[in-house]
Order: C-alpha cells, then structure tokens, then sequence
C-alpha cells in the first residue's frame, strides 16, 4: 500500500488533524488525541485498535501486522503498508478514527 494513499484516507475524515509527531513524523488527530502515526520514511503505520482486532490481526497476517503499545481496551498495531491489502488498511484506518472521534462527527462519516 502507498502512504499517500493512507494520508488521502486520513485526511478525509471528518475533524482529522495532521500534526507532527514525537520524532518528526505525521501524526493524525481528532480532537488533539491521536488515532494514527506514519513513519518518517513512509514505510510504517501505527493505528489504534481495539486490543482483540490487534490480537487477531497479528495472529492472522504477522508478516503485515504487529503488536505496539497496548493499554486498557486500546492497542496499538503496527502496519508494514508495503505487505499491506490497501482495503483492509483503509477500513483499519476508518475503525482508528471511529474509536477517538466523537459521536457528531462519526455522524458526518456516515451520512
């Protein structure tokens, strides 16, 4: 998958933010809490995701996927996007999106 293509997707949705992450890369927030980070040579994805779609996901695809940060009901998963299926990655995107969005703009998305 093209991280162009990632930052279209993100960049799309309703009350996305791009920032500048930790270490100089593209962050992505709604509301100032971040939902995705792209790595600095475009190669890497992090996503929040619920901890048991990142459990399966590794389990399922460990050559795309891995386990990051985990904590409470959230985890974190890092996406190799050169092995990645570009709908799956942009339905992952959305999902990150939808678990720190609020309501109302999770109803722009929608209608």
């Amino acid at each position: 998958m093209d991280a162009q293509v990632v930052l279209k997707v993100m960049r799309g949705l309703p009350g996305a933010e791009e920032h500048v992450g930790w270490a100089g890369q593209p962050a992505f927030k709604v509301r100032n809490k971040g939902f995705a980070y792209l790595s600095e040579d475009e190669t890497r994805l992090l996503l929040k995701a619920l901890r048991e779609e990142q459990q399966a996901l590794v389990a399922e695809s460990p050559d795309v996927y891995s386990p990051a940060w985990e904590g409470g009901r959230f985890a974190w998963l890092d996406i190799q996007l050169e092995a990645a299926d570009e709908v799956e990655v942009e339905e992952l995107i959305t999902e990150a999106w939808r678990l720190t969005a609020p309501k109302y703009l999770i109803a722009q998305l929608t209608s």
